[in-house]
């Protein structure tokens, strides 16, 4: 005979597996650092390339600019804002990340430990049932 609390609580684990669980499963497989800094790595690489790519934007935009008034303290000045900027905008980006990352991992590791602290309940159930 079925029992009613038996088929909520495997619906439950079914409906978890079937839409989060497929992603949490993943990120729970990496320990948290290991996720983080992966994440953070990628992150890195992303900005470097926005930051270039933006970078290269202004300059095309402002080529006439640029080249009619060209001297030396006018490139320095632009390169040390360039430089300035991207660490700034690397550090935001690194905190971000970090902060980001770091919550999503816990969170998926909790609702994980949630999905095992199910699994072990109905393993009781079924075991209860053979009794």
């Amino acid at each position: 005979m079925l029992d009613r609390s038996k088929v909520k609580l495997m619906t439950k684990l079914a409906l978890y597996e079937q839409t989060q669980g497929k992603e949490d499963f993943k990120i729970s497989e990496y320990y948290r650092k290991d996720y983080v800094g992966l994440h953070s790595i990628c992150s890195f690489l992303w900005v470097t390339v926005g930051y270039i790519c933006v970078w290269m934007l202004i300059l095309l935009a402002g080529f006439d600019l640029i080249v009619g008034h060209m001297s030396l303290l006018l490139m320095l000045i632009m390169m040390l804002v360039a430089v300035v900027g991207y660490v700034v905008i690397l550090a935001i980006y690194a905190g971000v990340t970090s902060h980001v990352y770091n919550q999503k991992h816990k969170d998926a590791r909790q609702r994980v430990k949630m999905y095992n602290h199910d699994l072990i309940k109905l393993l009781k159930l079924y075991e209860k049932e053979k009794q």
